[in-house]
């Protein structure tokens, strides 16, 4: 497939914990003129939304809850961030052991994945209103539910040792098999490897060998 200038594009980035989507991600943003989502920080958000009002994944009222909700979307750079009633939450608040403990069972919740899949595939708008030259989105489910018809799309990759001692030096202390089994294993939206989507193994290369990998994958297309 071809591609110019001028054409918006939508990339999708898939895989795992710590296999460098974010990473990876923020420098495509930057060198691409593209707008950055990091779908997994829509999940902290609103888990941590929904435990900060006294909400568990088995709470019978979830969705009278959920519909309490005003999910907007606030810029900061390339970065959009997911605004819950007007408040986007600190970095830490989401990555808290309270979030990193229940993130999973919430995701795997097909309440909270419907309440987040329109919201998601209307960032394309907000980076086209925003004069973005494409976006790129990061996640779990992008290229296989979100973006499935994106033209570019990579499922990430890495070995488990490579990705803990990645965990471990982000001051992390989720477990990455326990997350990724869950998100595999849930019967809406799994984690997978999409049909026709590009494995990169960024275990072995830089970060910056990364980058300059799927930068010319993008321009060969």
């Amino acid at each position: 497939m071809s591609s110019t200038p001028s054409q918006f594009k939508i990339i999708a980035i898939d895989g795992g914990a710590a296999v460098g989507k974010s990473s990876t991600s923020k420098v495509l943003a930057e060198r691409l003129d593209l707008m950055h989502v990091d779908t997994g920080a829509h999940y902290r958000t609103l888990t941590a939304a929904l435990l900060a009002d006294g909400v568990q994944p088995n709470d019978p009222e979830l969705d009278r809850r959920l519909e309490t909700l005003d999910l907007n979307t606030q810029l900061a750079g390339r970065s959009a961030r997911l605004s819950i009633n007007g408040v986007v939450p600190e970095d830490a608040a989401i990555r808290s052991p309270e979030v990193n403990a229940s993130v999973s069972k919430f995701a795997a919740i097909p309440l909270i994945r419907q309440a987040l899949f329109e919201y998601q595939r209307d960032q394309a708008e907000v980076a086209r209103q925003a004069g973005f030259a494409g976006l790129i989105m990061e996640g779990r489910d992008i290229g296989s539910v979100i973006f499935p018809d994106a033209a570019y799309r990579f499922f990430l990759e890495a070995d488990e040792a490579t990705r803990a001692a990645r965990r471990a030096k982000e001051g992390q202390t989720d477990s990455i098999a326990d997350r990724d089994k869950m998100d595999t294993n849930r019967k809406n939206a799994p984690l997978i490897c999409p049909d026709g989507a590009i494995r990169v193994d960024t275990g072995p290369r830089t970060l910056e060998e990364v980058i300059e990998h799927i930068i010319q994958l993008i321009h060969d297309q």
